[in-house]
């Protein structure tokens, strides 16, 4: 964009451009979340047979090749910034399509596994109160909290992860001083979370790492601050790549100390707040407590933001008349909320808490997630490599990396979940497929909402 940082300009108003590199860095790590690995260690640690360490780092990796596709795009496409419309402009347009499908049931699923992980983590405080009163009320009070238009605003968010930050802090200083007083080492011991000869197995590793993907989505959400970046084709690139880089570090510390702390050959008392238990080992009643409260209150702001999200996707849907526009292009006048939207999210997440697991849930979101993933990955590689005259290697190897990466740990998913996900995704191709005659014309622009939608 040339001209006006803010104002008027050749093609009408834009958006101020105020943040810098440590803006756009600080605003993915607050999406993706300090504590984003622990409520899904335990899952990960069952799958992977312990090594939770080495399933983060491998998901890493493809993460980091996958930020490289998306900050590149994001050159391109500076306003639009998002998986569909990229794989729609430089694919095709319903290859777009089946790219924001997918993307949309991650957006209904997140609400739901964050009402099961909350129902678990309330459970630890009050145990007497059984599991399904515990999802009645979180599924109730995300809807409740949205059909009243409340919202967490960016420095509310900002505060919570500060406060995520020291938590972590304790833990770490608490676990340290836990690991030292140990009698003694067992040979291996500092070794074993990346790799125990006695557990290790490839396929689960990778069955593993296919979960610990679930660790760093978010981090694509820097790519719609293009518009107000400041030299946003090299900030964003190193934005995105440098989240991806320090979220993997974070979240590979976490996971170490607490492999230390609680061996894999130990069983936990429940996989879904596995990390709560090791807090306890770790640090008593007391980080038990702050750890439980902490992950609590991060996936109640989680479901709650993730709710709305899915239902501003759906009004928009509705609005274009992708969806029948009565129902799901409505909006309640009072609190400008998509209401009917906002219902039928939360009764599938309550839905979703009675007859899943946390485990399915991730596998199933994270199925969605590295279609657009491997998407982005193949669009980037048509726009910079096919389709220029210099081929540079540079242009080659990170997005067929990134794909073939993706791809591997694609195919590690649960059956459950490559079911269910394949169940929707053909479903979206034949809606799709009828309501166009065949994608004769554009069925819809996914309008994937930020918080300023609708």
């Amino acid at each position: 964009m040339t001209g006006k940082d803010a104002g008027e300009g050749a093609h009408g108003v834009h958006l101020r451009r105020s943040l810098g590199l440590w803006d756009l860095i600080l605003y993915g790590i607050i999406i993706i979340q300090p504590v984003a690995p622990m409520p899904s260690f335990g899952i990960v640690s069952d799958a992977a047979r312990g090594h939770v360490v080495t399933a983060i780092l491998i998901a890493m990796v493809a993460m980091l090749f996958t930020a490289i596709s998306y900050g590149r795009m994001a050159r391109i496409y500076p306003s639009a910034g998002s998986a569909f419309t990229y794989v729609g402009r430089e694919l095709h347009p319903a290859l777009g399509y089946i790219t924001g499908w997918s993307m949309a049931l991650d957006y209904i699923l997140n609400p739901l596994i964050c009402t099961i992980w909350c129902s678990k983590a309330a459970q630890n405080f009050f145990p007497a109160v059984p599991y399904f009163a515990w999802a009645i009320f979180f599924a109730c009070l995300f809807t409740w909290l949205n059909l009243r238009g409340i919202e967490t605003s960016a420095r509310i968010n900002a505060f919570l992860a500060a406060g995520m930050g020291i938590v972590i802090v304790i833990f770490v200083f608490q676990a340290v001083r836990y690991i030292f007083h140990l009698p003694s080492f067992t040979p291996g011991f500092f070794t074993h979370p990346f790799y125990d000869p006695k557990t290790f197995s490839s396929s689960a590793v990778f069955r593993g790492t296919s979960i610990a993907v679930l660790t760093y989505i978010g981090f694509d959400g820097i790519s719609t601050l293009s518009e107000e970046a400041k030299n946003p084709r090299r900030n964003i690139l190193y934005a995105t790549v440098l989240v991806c880089l320090i979220t993997g570090i974070l979240a590979s510390a976490e996971v170490y100390l607490a492999q230390l702390v609680w061996p894999a050959s130990r069983p936990f008392p429940d996989v879904t707040t596995a990390y709560v238990s090791v807090a306890g080992r770790a640090g008593g009643v007391f980080l038990f407590g702050l750890v439980n409260l902490t992950l609590l209150v991060a996936n109640i702001g989680s479901g709650m933001s993730s709710q709305l999200g899915a239902a501003r996707l759906l009004f928009g849907m509705g609005r274009s008349r992708a969806l029948p526009e009565s129902f799901f292009g409505a909006i309640e006048p009072k609190n400008r909320v998509p209401r009917n939207n906002v219902v039928l999210v939360g009764a599938l997440a309550l839905a979703g808490a009675f007859t899943m697991s946390y485990g399915l849930g991730a596998e199933m979101l994270n199925f969605g997630a590295l279609i657009a993933f491997m998407g982005v990955n193949l669009a980037a590689f048509v726009r910079f490599y096919v389709r220029e005259r210099e081929k540079r290697w540079t242009n080659l190897a990170p997005p067929l990396l990134g794909f073939s990466i993706c791809l591997f740990v694609w195919l590690h998913l649960g059956w459950q979940a490559k079911l269910a996900g394949s169940i929707w995704i053909v479903a979206g191709i034949l809606y799709g497929a009828i309501k166009t005659k065949g994608f004769r014309f554009q069925l819809v622009d996914f309008n994937f909402p930020t918080d300023e939608t609708p």
